[in-house]
């Protein structure tokens, strides 16, 4: 994580996303831009939280693990999304890991001003209420298909949410054999049930096997099995 000391490139943000309203004038001096690169953590489960993030650009995968070490996804966010809002709202450590999928740029601030400036204000609560109340509707969404879709699906939409973009670009169409292991822990299901379901996606000519790893081929092909991205 570094700050990006450029006041205007923020202002600019939070007038793209138009929510600039939502912070107040005692508030405004106390937020920073932040940037984290692809594959670092934004906040790490049971560790204390200290900020809460406005995501405005990038992509970024939410998951939770047991206390016997297994991980489940529980969805990949793009802007305009708050992290650490729950742990804000509630006074607890940090609830899941969320991580960069690609370059992301977020808004902070550090939990003592919003405490001392933002506790009373009507809009950033109404603010706060409605990303919370979505929340809960996108995970237990993703809970429901993590149980009841084939692990087809699921291998699928994984595919997709960390191959692309907010916008759509490709990030990478390459899977390393060590990236594959941790998607069968991540969509919940064994290496040997998913190399089967990856055999069987390159049969059907959407990836393709390699000393590498996989390699996505077929975009569209893996958009219609995964039926417009369950984790997303």
């Amino acid at each position: 994580m570094k700050e990006i000391k450029n006041r205007e490139q923020l202002n600019s943000f939070m007038r793209a996303y138009k929510i600039d309203c939502l912070f107040n004038p005692q508030l405004m001096p106390h937020l920073k831009l932040y940037q984290f690169n692809r594959g670092e953590n934004i906040c790490s489960q049971g560790e204390p939280s200290e900020y809460l993030y406005v995501l405005v650009k990038g992509k970024v995968k939410v998951f939770t693990t047991s206390p016997e070490g297994k991980t489940l996804i529980l969805s990949f966010k793009t802007p305009l999304e708050l992290i650490g809002d729950i742990e804000y709202v509630r006074g607890t450590d940090t609830v899941n890991t969320v991580e960069a999928v690609s370059p992301v740029t977020m808004i902070g601030v550090h939990q003592r001003w919003l405490k001392k400036y933002a506790s009373e204000d009507s809009a950033f609560l109404q603010f706060l209420l409605k990303i919370i109340t979505d929340k809960f509707y996108v995970k237990s969404n993703s809970l429901r298909f993590n149980l009841l879709y084939p692990v087809e699906v699921r291998l699928a939409s994984y595919l997709l949410s960390v191959s692309f973009d907010e916008s759509n670009s490709l990030l990478t169409g390459q899977h390393s054999a060590g990236s594959l292991k941790d998607a069968a822990n991540l969509i919940g299901t064994s290496y040997r049930h998913m190399n089967r379901v990856i055999q069987q996606f390159c049969n059907e000519g959407l990836v393709e096997r390699n000393s590498k790893g996989i390699l996505v081929k077929d975009r569209e092909g893996l958009r219609r099995l995964a039926n417009d991205n369950i984790y997303e």
